[in-house]
Formats: structure tokens, sequence, C-alpha cells
């Protein structure tokens, strides 16, 4: 299962969510038959590192929330 292949969500992957989109209206039935897992694994492939990346970002922005707020704790028990 995958999270749902809108390109403005997976910049990132957009390349690979065209290919498999492509591939699944070009084999309506090969599509079933594994025609299209290759692209289903470089698309998860993707999702992953793209998630990593977010995983990242999101860690760098909270530890920069935690340490003003702790120097916002220490600035209010001086007072």
């Amino acid at each position: 299962m995958h999270p749902p292949l809108t390109l403005h969500r997976h910049p990132l992957c957009a390349d690979i969510i065209e290919e498999f989109q492509k591939c699944h209206t070009d084999h309506p039935l090969g599509k079933f038959l594994g025609q299209c897992t290759d692209l289903k694994i470089k698309l998860d492939r993707c999702f992953r590192q793209e998630k990593a990346i977010k995983r990242k970002a999101n860690f760098e922005q909270s530890k920069k929330l935690k340490e003003r707020l702790q120097a916002y704790r220490k600035e209010t028990a001086d007072l």
C-alpha cells in the first residue's frame, strides 16, 4: 500500500509517480500480474527517502524549539 499519489505532496518522487501511473494506464491487466512491480519498488524506496528527509527536518525544528523553550524557562526562572 502506498499513500495517495499526488504530485504536490511528493515533489521528490514526481517522476516515478508519473511513470507508475502511466504503467497502470498502459497495462490495465498487467498491473495485476506484476508488470509495474519494479516501478512500485522504486516508488516505495523514494517514499522512504522522502520520509527520512522530512523526519530529519522535523527533528531539527523540534530541537530548535526545545532550546528556545529551555532558554525562556531559564529566563523566567531568574525573574
